[in-house]
C-alpha cells in the first residue's frame, strides 16, 4: 500500500474542505436547533459533485476510485461544521447510490442516478423495523406476488431521509419460509398509493438531516421496481453494508482533524496559573491521545479502502474501521470539551454539537456491539 497521495487527491480534498467551509458552515446553530434540513445546501453539495463521486460518468457522476471518494469526503468533514449534512451525503452515497450502481438495471440507473447526482432526487435505505434492528433479517415487511408485480406491506423505522425522500429502497420478504434468502429489495416511489412517510422524529444530534418512519399499506409496484433478483435482498444488504461500514465515517475523520487543530490552538492561547494550559501534562496528554486516535483511524480507513480496490476481502477491516473510528470520534469529542472546560459546554462555541453528533457514529451502519461480533466471528471465535 502506497501512503503517498497524488497532487490531484490532495487538491480535491482541499477543494472539498474549502467548499464546505464557505458554503455549509453558516447558521448551523440555528438550523441544528430547529432541526432544519436545507434543500438549497443539498443542491450545492450536488452541484459540487459530492453525490456523484463514485457514480459512472454516463449517469452524471465523476467515477472516482473508492480512495479518491473517501479523501473528498474527508475534506467535506474537515470544512463543514454541519455534520448532519456531511452524514447525509455519506448515507446517500454508501447506501442508496451503492445499491443502485451495483444491483440496478440499466433502466433503474437511468431513472434514478442522474437525479441523485443533480440533487433533484433523494433516496432512503429502509431495512430497520420496530422488531428487527441488529437482527435485520427477522423483518416482517412483506412483498406478495400479484398479477403485475408485488404488493408491499410493513413499517420501517429509523430511516435517514424518510420524511422527505423521493423514493425508498425497501427490504421485504417475498418468501416467508426461506429465511434471509427469502428477502428481496424494491425501489418504491413516494407518490405510490399506500406509501406513508411519518413526520420528522427529533433526535440528539445530526439534527439537520431528517429521520423517520415509512409505513407501507398495500403498495402495488411493478416487477421492474425490484432491485436485483428475487431473494437477493441479503446479498444487496450485505454488499452495501460492507461498503458502508468501510466508508461512512470518512467525513468524521476530517472532523476529527479539524477538532484536533482547534483544540491545540485553544490550549496554546488559554492561560491559567501564568502559562498556557497545553503546558499542563493532563491537558497535553489528552491532546496527544486525540492525535493518536486520528492517525490510527486514518490508517485503518485508508487500508480498508485500498483492500477493496484491490478486490481483496475486507469484511474484517471494514468492521474494525467502523468500530474504531466511531468510538474514537466520540472520545475525542469528549476530550475537546474537557480541554475547553465550561466553554466547551456552551452551544455558542459549537463544541458540544460535535459531542452530540458523534454519539450516533457507534449506532448507524451496525452498532459497535455488532461490529465486535463480526470481528470475533471472523477471528474464529
Amino acid at each position: 500500500m502506497d501512503f503517498n497521495l497524488t497532487n490531484d487527491q490532495i487538491r480535491r480534498r482541499e477543494q472539498a474542505a474549502e467548499f464546505a467551509r464557505t458554503e455549509l458552515s453558516t447558521d448551523v446553530i440555528t438550523r441544528d436547533h430547529a432541526g432544519e434540513f436545507s434543500r438549497d445546501l443539498w443542491k450545492k453539495c450536488a452541484d459540487f459533485g459530492f453525490l456523484g463521486l463514485c457514480v459512472p460518468n454516463q449517469y452524471g457522476g465523476s467515477a472516482l476510485s473508492l480512495l479518491d471518494t473517501i479523501l473528498t469526503l474527508e475534506g467535506l468533514g474537515y470544512g463543514s461544521r454541519d455534520h448532519g449534512i456531511a452524514y447525509g451525503v455519506n448515507a446517500q452515497i454508501w447506501s442508496v447510490v451503492e445499491c443502485l450502481v451495483r444491483f440496478g438495471t440499466e433502466q433503474q440507473k437511468q431513472r434514478y442516478l442522474p437525479g441523485i447526482c443533480g440533487g433533484e432526487l433523494i433516496g432512503c435505505y429502509a431495512m430497520t423495523e420496530p422488531d428487527s434492528g441488529s437482527d435485520c433479517f427477522s423483518l416482517h415487511a412483506s412483498a406478495d406476488k400479484s398479477k403485475d408485480g408485488y404488493v408491499l406491506n410493513g413499517t420501517k423505522q429509523l430511516v435517514t431521509f424518510a420524511p422527505i425522500a423521493d423514493f425508498a429502497l425497501i427490504f421485504a420478504k417475498t418468501d416467508l419460509t426461506a429465511g434471509r434468502w427469502g428477502v428481496s429489495t424494491f425501489i418504491v416511489d413516494r407518490e405510490i398509493d399506500g406509501y406513508l412517510a411519518a413526520p420528522v422524529q427529533h433526535k440528539m444530534g445530526l439534527r439537520t438531516i431528517p429521520i423517520g418512519e415509512i409505513v407501507l399499506q398495500d403498495c402495488s409496484i411493478p416487477e421492474q421496481q425490484r432491485l436485483g433478483p428475487e431473494g437477493s435482498g441479503a446479498s444487496v444488504f450485505n454488499t452495501s453494508q460492507e461498503t458502508e461500514r468501510s466508508c461512512i465515517l470518512a467525513s468524521q475523520l476530517g472532523a476529527m482533524q479539524y477538532q484536533l487543530e482547534q483544540t491545540i490552538e485553544f490550549a496554546r492561547k488559554r492561560k491559567q496559573f501564568g502559562k498556557s494550559i497545553g503546558k499542563f501534562q493532563s491537558v497535553s496528554n489528552r491532546i496527544v491521545d486525540m492525535k493518536l486516535r486520528l492517525e490510527t483511524s486514518r490508517l485503518l480507513l485508508y487500508k480498508t479502502a485500498w483492500l477493496r480496490e484491490q478486490g481483496d476481502p475486507n469484511m474484517l477491516e471494514a468492521a474494525l474501521t467502523n468500530l474504531y473510528l466511531a468510538e474514537c470520534y466520540v472520545q475525542s469529542s469528549l476530550d475537546a470539551i474537557r480541554v475547553r472546560g465550561g466553554r466547551g459546554y456552551l452551544t455558542e462555541n459549537e463544541i458540544e454539537r460535535d459531542m452530540r453528533d458523534s454519539i450516533a457514529a457507534p449506532l448507524y451502519g451496525g452498532t459497535s456491539d455488532i461490529q465486535r461480533d463480526i470481528v470475533a466471528r471472523l477471528l474464529g471465535l
